[in-house]
């Protein structure tokens, strides 16, 4: 980071600071949103930003911050920046929403904090293990919030559902199952397309290679392994974060991840049982229904509970009827779904509690994300320790925890 950036970082970050420190119970929370896609766009269209304020919006590719502004009818008042750290200099913020692309989010995290800001990134929220742990790190260091996009973390039916399989409602639980969540594809390189106006390509590339402009990558980024670890709808990281991390929940493993990785068979598409020290088995096997199915079943000695989205079942009949006349009313997906989660982040700000979400769970949930694809890349099983965040006498495996990065977009040292 050039030093006149880095000062300006600083003086941000002292403002920031000392504005979280008075913001009360009826001060608005004066937001931007970093990162205008789909996503993005979905949230601004669906969601409600409960006692905050959005007054802000940047995007690499400007004309988005445009149609994003058209969304809702206060976007006629948003100031559009190209350039996040622009908008840091220049705004009164204190919290932004991360919705790039996951190979930008964690620099842009990093830098947000080091404004002063709280954080709501996207998930999942890192492309690399050691990503994960340097935004824990940051976020300790600087007193910031950072939760991460997982809003079944803070709905109310699966708060409720998670609770009963770490009580032992269903027993001791045996086994795990979710979907066999596909892998990233790998880039193909093609010539370069036109590049549209008023993108700055440079910064989109972020991290990565500053390849050929190509419609593809910007449009399907999430598709491709230099951009995100499988991002597509039923990709590991994509739908599959949502899945993984609610086993994470239920099992009370926020902390923590599997100490035994094995791919079934050879292959991108190779079905992968994991095991935690607890003796837990997790099991990428489970064929694919729908959105609303992306939780986990959990198989114990006395029964089952399925946990979806917003939803959940239990079996036997017997033990479905004593667990579920307490539940609180499920929550239906689409429009809203998000409320409970947003408003957590929010009450995390004033709070300076940790969210429900917090840096660290959404770290160790995009770890266990990360330890299938590496266990399919390399195709052979894998023992992870948790503790050191290390692949146990594994150079092979240890060198896929982080990767280069190009000139210009290395992490800040924090701490």
């Amino acid at each position: 980071m050039r030093r006149r950036h880095f000062l300006s970082l600083s003086g941000a970050a002292l403002a920031a600071t000392a504005r979280a420190a008075k913001v009360g119970p009826n001060d608005r929370i004066r937001t931007g949103f970093i990162g205008l896609g789909g996503r993005a766009r979905w949230l601004l269209a669906n969601e409600q930003f409960p006692g905050a304020e959005i007054v802000s919006v940047a995007d690499c590719f400007f004309p988005r911050c445009d149609e994003a502004a058209r969304i809702r009818p206060e976007g006629e008042k948003w100031r559009k920046y190209r350039d996040y750290r622009a908008m840091f200099d220049a705004e009164k913020l204190d919290a932004v929403f991360v919705e790039t692309t996951t190979h930008a989010r964690a620099l842009i995290a990093l830098h947000a904090m080091q404004a002063g800001l709280d954080v709501y990134a996207e998930k999942p929220l890192t492309l690399t293990i050691a990503e994960g742990r340097v935004l824990v790190k940051a976020a300790r260091h600087l007193g910031r919030i950072l939760t991460t996009g997982t809003q079944q973390r803070s709905i109310p039916a699966n708060v409720y559902a998670s609770k009963l399989v770490r009580e032992g409602a269903i027993g001791r639980v045996r086994e795990v199952m979710v979907c066999n969540f596909e892998a990233g594809k790998h880039w193909t390189p093609r010539d370069a397309e036109p590049m549209p106006e008023g993108l700055n390509w440079d910064q989109w590339c972020n991290q990565t290679e500053l390849r050929p402009y190509h419609s593809e990558l910007q449009k399907r980024w999430s598709w491709y392994t230099d951009y995100d670890g499988g991002g597509q709808s039923w990709g590991v990281t994509g739908w599959g974060a949502h899945s993984l991390d609610q086993v994470q929940c239920a099992l009370g493993t926020d902390n923590t991840c599997p100490v035994e990785i094995v791919p079934e068979a050879p292959g991108e598409a190779a079905k992968v049982t994991m095991r935690y020290a607890s003796g837990v088995t997790l099991k990428l096997w489970g064929a694919r229904r729908d959105h609303a199915d992306l939780g986990a079943i959990f198989t114990g000695d006395k029964g089952v509970i399925e946990i979806k989205r917003g939803s959940f079942t239990v079996e036997p009949a017997g033990l479905a009827e004593s667990l579920l006349k307490d539940a609180p009313e499920f929550t239906p997906e689409g429009p809203g779904e998000n409320r409970f989660h947003i408003a957590n982040f929010f009450d995390a700000i004033r709070s300076r509690q940790l969210p429900n979400a917090d840096v660290e769970i959404g770290h160790r949930s995009s770890t266990v994300c990360h330890l299938v694809n590496i266990a399919r890349d390399l195709g052979r099983k894998l023992n992870y320790n948790p503790d050191t965040e290390t692949f146990r006498g594994d150079a092979e495996a240890n060198a896929k925890l982080t990767r280069p990065r190009r000139k210009g977009y290395e992490l800040p040292r924090i701490g």
